[in-house]
């Protein structure tokens, strides 16, 4: 039991099943009608563009939308930003079900963004303020990170199967139903864990930003989850169109990277009590080096193949979600009294740095090879490993 936190006496599991719902539902949101979008331009009369839109600046609205909601829970709470959050998400699904044009569907996908938003940060910063210093929040975030990137690899495929069965309004009924029960468990059992030290008007973002610590686990939290978005972008080119994989053996593959950070979310809280916060980030670093050179003598020396391009990325698994289970505590150690909005700056950060780099490192090198995860983890690692040494020997000067 928090100290701070009297009232969120839960164990492990009663936890992840209050708050993994939202993290998983505001990204499983993110692209889950991929492969109905097609259509969807003649289903409501409007342009390809448009319905482009409603793709991309969900997107920008779920990263900036965190620089609000996150000093706002500060102020608030979190259970109220979270509560308003999930009941404007659950409402705008239901609502894009049933919209019939292309400006009223924008208006509320730009919407169901905001509630995702608000949600996605008081979620996180609830698990700050609870388990920012017990062994559980390796586990919890680990967890989430694993979430984060691979939802959007299932999205997708959960899309075109409710899609065939019902139709497209069926993919945005299914969101909405889905959040009913994860509200009304909210509605129950979340309770305020909000410091009752934060004040409303301390000047939170400067602290934040000249954080050399929140910088640090940031940019290793972007390079991991970075790594994933690149793979994602590039394996479909380099296993279908290249390898000659059917769907189906390139579904089941992809599955196997899933499978690798799954079992190291199995064992997140034993590597953070044998190395530490500092100790994971730079393990998981190294990991992403090692798996980037064998993706670079792949790439320049066979073809592509499970084996070349699969197979390295299992070690890079590992390292994102080694990595993930300790960056936010890294990040967001110092800032107890104004957690969601240190909360908020850390994903709106991580998302700009993934969006813009690890799309240009798609753009820069060819996308149907392995240059651009070779590029990315390369860069991102070294940065990082970087940082790591020379904050470590900042603090023994």
């Amino acid at each position: 039991m928090s100290k701070n936190n009297p009232a969120w006496a839960y164990g492990l599991p009663a936890a992840l099943l209050l708050m993994a719902p939202f993290d998983l539902l505001t990204s499983l949101a993110m692209d889950i009608y991929l492969p109905v979008v097609p259509a969807m331009p003649e289903q409501l009369g409007t342009s390809p563009t448009l319905i482009q839109l409603t793709l991309s600046l969900y997107m920008v609205l779920l990263g900036a939308g965190q620089i609000v909601f996150g000093p706002l829970s500060d102020r608030i709470g979190r259970r109220p930003v979270l509560l308003g959050g999930a009941i404007l998400f659950s409402a705008t699904s239901f609502g894009l079900a049933a919209a019939t044009n292309g400006a009223v569907f924008l208006g509320l996908r730009l919407l169901q963004a905001v509630g995702a938003s608000a949600a996605l940060v008081a979620t996180f910063a609830t698990v700050r303020d609870v388990y920012a210093k017990r062994p559980e929040g390796a586990v919890i975030y680990s967890l989430f990170s694993a979430m984060l990137a691979f939802v959007p690899a299932l999205g997708p495929i959960l899309g075109a199967l409710i899609a065939d069965l019902s139709g497209w309004r069926a993919v945005f009924v299914a969101l909405g139903l889905l959040t009913l029960p994860a509200l009304f468990n909210a509605l129950t059992r979340w309770h305020e864990t909000r410091p009752s030290a934060t004040t409303a008007t301390r000047p939170a973002m400067l602290p934040i930003l000249r954080s050399r610590a929140f910088w640090t686990y940031t940019l290793a939290f972007s390079a991991a989850m970075g790594s994933f978005f690149v793979f994602f972008s590039t394996a479909p080119r380099v296993l279908i169109a290249k390898a000659g994989y059917s769907e189906l053996v390139f579904s089941l593959a992809f599955g196997t990277v899933a499978g690798i950070m799954i079992v190291t979310t199995r064992f997140g809280k034993r590597f953070v009590a044998r190395w530490g916060v500092r100790g994971c980030a730079k393990r998981g670093m190294l990991l992403l080096l090692v798996a980037a050179a064998l993706l670079g003598v792949g790439q320049a020396f066979g073809e592509p193949s499970f084996a070349t391009f699969i197979l390295p990325m299992w070690i890079a698994a590992a390292g994102i979600v080694l990595t993930g289970a300790v960056t936010a505590n890294g990040a967001l150690a110092d800032f107890g009294e104004c957690a969601g909005t240190a909360v908020a700056f850390y994903f709106c950060i991580e998302s700009l740095i993934v969006g813009i780099a690890g799309t240009l490192a798609v753009l820069a090198f060819n996308g149907d090879t392995a240059w651009p995860l070779v590029a990315y983890m390369t860069l991102t690692a070294t940065i990082v490993l970087a940082a790591l040494t020379l904050g470590r020997h900042n603090q023994h000067n």
